[in-house]
């Protein structure tokens, strides 16, 4: 079985990830999407909250795919994290350039740490490009409207979280 593992912060889940999960899923058996806990970033929507938005959005991912998705938090290393689902794959999204300086430098620490975990790059399609959770997040606070970079849900998530 080939195991797939997707980290990120996922603080909230926008289009340009759901694009990243379901091109990953025709590459894998089993998709785990690694929720990081990371208290340094300081996120506005709880750990259980994020799950819960991946589980939702992943759902007729899974359906359509025919390959498992699950959410799993993580708060050790992601190589730890690898190991600890069975990962043979780690699955990087790629929005620019400056992305790609910083995976790089974190596949060879990665492979220095385990070289048994391959790391598989994704670009994203062009018209999800920019989109950031961060940047997501603070159009919803200035009351933007967020409906092209985040689904309808997840819209919502955010307006009932912003007020």
């Amino acid at each position: 079985m080939r195991i797939g593992l997707y980290p990120g912060t996922f603080d909230p889940i926008t289009l340009g990830h759901i694009d990243i999960i379901r091109r990953a899923a025709a590459l894998v058996d089993r998709l785990v999407i690694g929720v990081a806990i990371n208290r340094d970033k300081g996120p506005l929507f709880s750990l259980e909250e994020r799950v819960a938005m991946i589980e939702a959005e992943c759902l007729s991912l899974s359906e359509q795919t025919g390959t498992e998705i699950v959410a799993h938090p993580f708060e050790n290393l992601l190589i730890d994290c690898a190991r600890d689902v069975g990962a043979q794959i780690i699955v990087r999204g790629l929005r620019a350039v400056a992305d790609f300086e910083y995976e790089f430098q974190m596949v060879g620490m990665n492979r220095a740490l385990d070289d048994g975990v391959e790391t598989v790059f994704l670009m994203a399609e062009a018209r999800h490009q920019a989109i950031a959770s961060k940047l997501v997040k603070e159009i919803a606070r200035l009351d933007g409207d967020v409906s092209k970079f985040v689904t309808p849900a997840v819209k919502l998530k955010l307006t009932e979280k912003l007020g």
